[in-house]
């Protein structure tokens, strides 16, 4: 198979954000004093006893600096192919006190399985029922939230090699670890506030070489009502077109870029953080799930920007057409509401998500870690090569 690919490299210079301080240097030597530390988040002030403190962003001038080499390819091999062979591939659910279908194209809500005691199989099995249903709710996980930084990111290892966002802010020590983090006067996440809505499909970090595939995230802080997370299965889009437009689909390629969130970064926002320069990658419209062969759609607003060999009239018409009937399509999409202590895996590869940012006029703080393994490049569906 061929694959071509085009990529970006911005040299523009790392803006740092000097007026956002939250623990560096003098902070941090004053609790190793024993003495009070606040967390100034926006205007949200977390004490030193707040409990997810382990997973607040560090903004210390080591982190800041930050700058790593570009991602080399690797090869990936997904858990979900073994549990294929296991005489019951739902095995994991057995001890489950209750299982529901969230809608029928997309999702289960499950309650009774505690993740961290999950062995090899069970965790292989995961990915499988992950892949399958392409979005599974667990809830009263007080065991994976409990969980220290490193054994958080170990739960992700097992699923594949860990990503590191190139802008978002991390914990300190553990740039693999994602930070989800909004309230009504600061955002460290890709928002552009310019738009009369705050939702954005997007499948994560697509633009990278080989994108995310299972991917957890769990919420620490959330309102008492609002900030939901929207979630379509771009399977069952993908098939509610004609058999002839996806058969033209499959022919396609598109190009999807980082540049844009980089340049978000640099003008100052969510740190002002560019830790490795963006790229821009050439993957198929149409792809082809490596355990399942379920085809689905791969655009997103976000972070494709055009399709390769098309005017740029016709592209434009294309996707804006894909992303509003993925916008629209409410009988392909889920609903999560954030209950305490839920913890919510998704494939990557055959859905997309967005955020929905409905709780700033009450001051609520949403403050998320979001696990993010790396997968295998996406693979065309049909014969087509990319």
């Amino acid at each position: 198979m061929s694959h071509s690919a085009v990529e970006t490299i911005t040299t523009a210079p790392t803006t740092l954000l000097s007026s956002l301080s939250l623990n560096s240097g003098k902070q941090k030597e004053e609790k190793s004093e024993t003495k009070p530390v606040s967390y100034d988040l926006g205007n949200t002030q977390y004490p030193d006893n707040y409990e997810f403190a382990r997973f607040l962003p560090d903004w210390s001038e080591r982190t800041l600096s930050e700058h790593f080499p570009p991602l080399t390819p690797f090869e990936h091999v997904d858990p979900g192919h073994r549990a294929l062979n296991h005489a019951n591939p739902r095995a994991f659910l057995d001890n489950a006190t209750s299982t529901r279908v969230i809608t029928p194209h997309l999702g289960l809500e499950v309650t009774g399985v505690d993740l961290t005691k999950l062995d090899n199989d069970g965790r292989d099995q995961l990915a499988l029922e992950v892949a399958r249903r392409g979005l599974v709710v667990f809830r009263n996980q007080t065991n994976f939230l409990q969980q220290s930084v490193e054994q958080t990111r170990e739960w992700g290892r097992y699923f594949g090699r860990l990503h590191i966002h190139p802008t978002s802010p991390h914990p300190l020590d553990a740039p693999e670890l994602h930070l989800v983090y909004r309230n009504s006067g600061t955002t460290f996440n890709y928002e552009l506030e310019e738009y009369i809505t705050t939702t954005v499909w997007h499948s994560d970090v697509s633009y990278e070489l080989q994108p995310p595939g299972l991917t957890t995230l769990f919420l620490v802080s959330s309102p008492s009502t609002g900030g939901d997370t929207l979630f379509i299965s771009q399977a069952a889009a993908l098939k509610r077109l004609s058999p002839q437009f996806v058969a033209f689909l499959k022919t396609l390629k598109a190009v999807h870029s980082g540049v844009e969130q980089a340049e978000y970064s640099r003008r100052g926002n969510r740190g002002g953080v560019v830790r490795r320069e963006p790229v821009e990658h050439v993957h198929p419209v149409v792809r082809r799930h490596p355990v399942t062969g379920a085809e689905a759609l791969y655009v997103n607003k976000q972070f494709t920007r055009h399709i390769v060999g098309l005017k740029r009239e016709e592209s434009d018409l294309i996707l804006n057409f894909l992303y509003n009937h993925i916008a629209s399509a409410g009988d392909a999409q889920a609903r999560v509401k954030w209950e305490p202590e839920t913890v919510v895996l998704w494939d990557n590869r055959v859905t997309a998500h967005s955020a929905i940012v409905d709780f700033l006029e009450g001051g609520a703080t949403r403050h998320g870690i979001r696990i993010t393994p790396q997968a295998e490049r996406p693979v065309p569906a049909g014969n087509v090569q990319v």
